[in-house]
């Protein structure tokens, strides 16, 4: 079945022949399908949006650090698992910001078909509104813009260039909203706690970059962080039998590997009596 989802989707979602609803998207469509479903007792599964951190601590390798960072801007944004909040141990913030606006800056827009591409388009020219708009209410909130800041005016209108925010209040829209586009906000901390803090200080969970050069310090903070997925000195790093999911409303339930047959299934239990057969000779 093919079409919008305000009459495809709350059609499907609807049908009495549906026993699950898997859904993956945002987090007012999820509570709309989930509103639905309750109706009829379905159980649901959702894979939402994130607002993702990455911690870098001064004890990271900064050049692993400015390269994870860069590597945000991936599919020019549009991935929810994005580490799109920097938060970023004072002591090295100017050495890492320098670095890593030079790195972002030589990013090469344009036709995703090109190899030497690095970030292609945006996937409709409404998005790009959304996303300047985001950046347009942040900057007027007090923002200051390091890089990019706007579209792309020479490539048409579905490209917008790779923006860094900073001097971004905690409690703001561009730090607690998911902007799906090549936007990230940078933000300073001081102690280890004050990370955690900062990182968890959202309605999602999704997921956590964290880069440090301290193995026990990397242990201690992945245990701290609602995340669905941590990964340490790395990103993207996709093992399909690994669960799959986020917390808070990033999502509800697990996909991957064996984690999701639960859901999929209606376990039975049969108990037979060990002594209660008739012996028909």
């Amino acid at each position: 079945m093919q079409g919008y989802g305000a009459e495809a989707g709350a059609a499907l979602v609807a049908h009495p022949g549906v026993r699950r609803i898997s859904f993956t998207g945002s987090v007012p469509t999820a509570k709309r399908i989930a509103r639905a479903a309750a109706a009829g007792l379905v159980p649901t599964s959702f894979e939402l949006g994130g607002k993702s951190p990455l911690l870098v601590f001064a004890d990271a390798d900064l050049d692993v650090a400015v390269d994870l960072a860069v590597e945000q801007y991936d599919n020019a944004g549009q991935v929810c698992l994005a580490a799109t909040r920097l938060l970023v141990e004072s002591s090295i913030s100017e050495e890492f910001t320098r670095r890593f606006v030079a790195r972002a800056a030589a990013l090469r827009q344009g036709d995703p078909r090109d190899e030497a591409t690095d970030i292609g388009p945006n996937i409709h020219a409404r998005q790009v509104e959304k996303i300047d708009g985001f950046v347009r209410r942040a900057v007027a909130a007090g923002a200051r813009t390091l890089l990019g800041g706007g579209p792309n005016t020479d490539l048409g209108g579905l490209y917008y260039r790779p923006t860094l925010l900073t001097d971004v209040a905690q409690d703001s829209e561009i730090v607690q909203e998911e902007v799906f586009g090549p936007v990230l906000t940078l933000q300073t901390f001081d102690t280890e706690d004050e990370a955690v803090r900062l990182a968890n200080d959202t309605r999602f969970g999704l997921a956590a970059t964290l880069a440090t050069g301290d193995r026990d310090r990397a242990e201690r903070v992945a245990a701290r962080l609602v995340a669905g997925t941590v990964w340490v000195n790395c990103f993207f790093v996709r093992d399909l039998r690994a669960p799959f999911g986020g917390s808070r409303e990033s999502g509800v339930g697990r996909e991957g590997g064996t984690w999701s047959f639960d859901f999929y299934c209606d376990l039975k239990n049969t108990v037979t009596a060990p002594k209660g057969w008739i012996d028909r000779g």
